[in-house]
């Protein structure tokens, strides 16, 4: 049995999902699935260099942890796989346990970058559900404007403002000032 497989088997038996590929193109044939997961990769491939795969990873699966399992060790190496992104490295033969536990963080790790990002996702659907106009409100009010302002800003009245800033606040679903402020610097907006 080979090692990728013996280790496959390993995973296995501690109760999570394994795959192993052959190859790195074999690997990124394989469709992306966005789920909790991460890669343990070999710098040694018959195709690509584990490197290169790395830098793929890194690109089109930003949320999915690398763990470098390879049989060199030396400095230049553990340095330029952990610039990468590496968040563990291992030489072979290494610690079960170890990479176990190195496994289970990195699967935390991936699990919370998906939540993020799924998060962000509901939060930039609800900012388009919003109109052109309660955008500018929206815009506006973070930067703490008072409606007065907001409507001289924009030449509509205060009431027309305060209706506008009540639907960008239902919509965007902010219970206070300071959720919509949150919500405006991760969606990353800025005043024009």
């Amino acid at each position: 049995m080979s090692i990728r497989e013996s280790l496959a088997d390993l995973i296995r038996v501690s109760g999570w999902r394994a795959e192993a590929f052959g190859s790195a193109l074999k690997f990124l044939e394989r469709p992306h699935v966005p789920v909790p997961s991460c890669v343990i990769l070999d710098l040694r491939l018959p195709d690509l260099s584990g490197f290169e795969l790395q830098q793929r990873i890194a690109a089109e699966r930003n949320e999915m942890p690398i763990i470098v399992l390879t049989g060199c060790s030396d400095v230049p190496i553990v340095v330029r796989a952990m610039k990468a992104g590496a968040t563990e490295f291992f030489t072979k033969p290494c610690n079960d346990e170890e990479l176990l536990t190195a496994i289970g963080r990195a699967l935390e790790a991936s699990r919370t970058k998906l939540g993020h990002e799924a998060e962000l996702l509901a939060l930039r659907r609800r900012h388009e559900s919003l109109s052109g106009r309660e955008r500018e409100v929206m815009a506006l009010v973070v930067t703490g404007l008072l409606n007065k302002q907001i409507g001289f800003e924009l030449g509509i009245s205060e009431i027309t403002v305060k209706a506008h800033r009540g639907r960008v606040m239902r919509k965007m679903e902010a219970h206070s000032l300071a959720d919509l402020i949150t919500m405006a610097a991760r969606l990353g907006l800025r005043r024009h």
